[in-house]
């Protein structure tokens, strides 16, 4: 990869995350937009966007459980905490409750294997988790 692919690889992602952060979600409109002021196929941009769990492209509620499903965290209770958490909110892995509380996501890594099993709620990392600490988190969040 050249100096210049780099740069303008490096110059995508932080404006995709700069867009996500101003409009919540990453619309097929901002990607393309963003695609054309660094001159590269929308393709590209998209696939950037859609790649990093991080980065959502379509509107998210206004708190987004993601719960790792990497391998520390599935053999510690990954089942437990996604039933806990379809228990309580009342939604499945990949949607949003009907009023917009909470959308629920399955990511790769949160970061926190030491701390397996865990969750992040927006930027709020929890572990030690059972189904009443699940519950209790996210009665905190409105």
């Amino acid at each position: 990869m050249s100096k210049v692919q780099e740069t303008k690889q490096t110059d995508l992602l932080e404006r995709l995350k700069q867009a996500q952060h101003r409009y919540g979600y990453l619309s097929e409109k901002t990607i393309a937009r963003i695609a054309k002021a660094l001159d590269m196929p929308i393709g590209e941009a998209y696939g950037v966007a859609t790649f990093y769990s991080f980065l959502d492209t379509k509107p998210q509620g206004r708190n987004i459980i993601r719960v790792c499903k990497s391998l520390p965290c599935f053999l510690k209770d990954y089942q437990m905490i996604t039933d806990s958490i379809e228990g309580e909110i009342g939604i499945k892995p990949g949607e949003t409750t009907p009023d917009g509380r909470f959308s629920f996501q399955l990511t790769n890594c949160i970061g926190a294997c030491d701390k397996a099993p865990a969750i992040m709620i927006n930027s709020d990392v929890h572990s030690d988790l059972t189904p009443d600490k699940i519950a209790q988190i996210l009665r905190a969040y409105k």
